[in-house]
């Protein structure tokens, strides 16, 4: 398999307690490449253990049963703890396998799964033996590796996922709510090897538009992880709708971000997709999709070899996230010891307050602030007239207390609004500078001749260039041409290694 040169990831997504979010700073392990010939290895057993009881490893079927200690047996000899959780569907006995890796924050979880089971008319060794075996390897290189993730690790293959996600369901339904609040994201791998295959991610930010809307809080971001190693080789990809077809229907039915990549059933390629991905235009991904004929013989080698990988960049990157350290942060609920610097502005001056609401053909200093009931604010009253309290005159300027700046890389975030009237022009800013050692000025947002509404938006830039420096923040905005309403907010200022 293709190895890969992302070994340290300046901006990757981690699992945080309350959702999936986007940490800036954050780093991880490099991720493995997964051998081929040893996802592979587990295809022909679970293709030997169907021929070896009627062609199938169906629910309630001996060859299921077989699959499970299986996969057991490797996990156990792995160092994994590692569960056989029994369930009753349709007057038969199904099986999860669920294998806990030692260490990590047991309040931070990552699940991952595949189904294990197949249809009854044939051994389902692309469906979905194929992201069985998949995850499985995965698993064992974690042991390999000896790997020491921040978050908890845990991997399940899931029963009777052909008669309704029988298995899934189940394991979801009677977790106990404190348990299922610990599980953060779950990615789901089912069908990765598709003779005629696609390279489909789950659409967790519904990009396409269509179909069944985006997932939980959390899913666009495992998205974008999946997809940043289909780029790191080359691989366009498209979306796939959570349509509940498999096995992440009962996680983001309680509202677990969810993810994952997929190469096709029995829908049509289309000629541009066979354009993107080569194969066969007007033929199904696969054509033994549920049929006797899904046996070793029905994998694409390559699209196995891609997804493989997929599963353990998306683990590694994940699951070995060192989360960022904030370093100082200001929501201006308490004074922290901003002063306002000398500047030319008459009027709007920056000030620390409860912000009043104006409107001036739409919203322009906003009476709400992006968390408690203060911001730093040109001129927080609103007066009888929009352009009361508004920035007149020149520059107004706040600087923050002094802050000693880690090395490494450091981030700067904070949410923002520039608002102003059509009688504003490119000379009228809100700009924000580092003071140290060195000044720079690392944000700059122009006005200009048209009417800009109050909206708040979260900006996070890269100050770095300062880093091992003691710093002040410098939050600046001015009406610095004629005469014009311009109103700003600042909140939240927050620095992160």
């Amino acid at each position: 398999m293709r190895s890969r040169l992302l070994a340290v990831l300046a901006t990757l997504t981690v699992v945080l307690a309350g959702g999936l979010h986007q940490a800036t700073g954050a780093t991880a392990l490099a991720p493995p490449d997964i051998p081929l010939a040893n996802v592979k290895a587990h295809l022909t057993q679970l293709q030997s253990i169907a021929t070896s009881n009627g062609g199938n490893r169906a629910h309630g079927r001996p060859g299921y049963l077989a699959s499970a200690n299986y996969v057991k047996g490797r996990l156990d000899a792995a160092g994994f703890t590692t569960t056989l959780q029994s369930f009753t569907y349709s007057g038969a006995t199904g099986y999860n396998v669920i294998a806990d890796w030692p260490g990590g924050d047991p309040n931070d979880i990552l699940m991952v799964g595949a189904h294990l089971d197949s249809v009854t008319a044939g051994p389902g060794i692309n469906d979905n033996g194929s992201g069985s075996a998949a995850i499985l390897e995965t698993a064992l290189e974690v042991s390999r590796q000896a790997l020491q993730p921040t978050k908890h690790l845990r991997f399940a293959w899931w029963g009777a996922e052909e008669l309704g996600l029988r298995g899934s369901q189940f394991y979801v339904t009677n977790l106990a709510a404190t348990e299922r609040a610990k599980i953060k994201a779950y990615l789901n791998f089912d069908m990765v090897g598709s003779p005629n295959a696609g390279y489909f991610v789950y659409d967790g930010d519904d990009s396409d538009g269509v179909g069944s809307g985006p997932g939980p809080a959390g899913s666009a971001a495992l998205e974008r992880t999946l997809q940043d190693y289909f780029t790191s080789v080359g691989v366009q990809t498209r979306g796939t709708d959570f349509d509940g077809r498999s096995d992440y229907g009962p996680f983001i039915s309680r509202g677990i971000a969810a993810g994952g990549t997929f190469t096709g059933a029995e829908g049509i390629k289309s000629s541009a997709q066979a354009q993107l991905w080569g194969g066969t235009a007007g033929q199904a991904f696969d054509v033994c999709y549920h049929r006797a004929c899904d046996t070793t013989s029905n994998i694409n080698d390559t699209a196995l070899n891609r997804h493989a990988d997929a599963v353990a960049y998306a683990v590694w990157t994940i699951a070995t996230a060192v989360p960022p350290v904030v370093v100082w942060e200001d929501t201006f609920e308490t004074d922290k010891g901003w002063t306002r610097l000398t500047g030319s502005a008459t009027t709007g001056l920056w000030e620390r307050g409860d912000p009043e609401a104006t409107t001036s053909s739409g919203a322009k200093q906003l009476g709400t602030t992006v968390s408690g009931v203060n911001d730093l604010v040109t001129g927080r009253l609103a007066g009888a007239a929009a352009g009361d309290h508004d920035i007149d005159g020149g520059t107004t300027a706040m600087q923050s207390p002094a802050v000693t700046l880690p090395s490494g890389t450091v981030r700067l975030s904070f949410a923002w609004y520039l608002a102003h009237g059509s009688n504003a022009s490119s000379a009228d800013y809100l700009r924000v500078r580092v003071v140290g050692t060195t000044t720079g000025t690392v944000f700059e947002q122009l006005a200009a001749v048209s009417n800009r509404n109050g909206a708040w938006t979260t900006s996070t830039v890269d100050i770095s260039a300062f880093a091992g420096q003691s710093v002040r923040i410098v939050v600046e905005a001015a009406d610095a041409a004629t005469a014009s309403l311009v109103e700003a907010g600042v909140d939240d200022v927050k620095i992160i290694r």
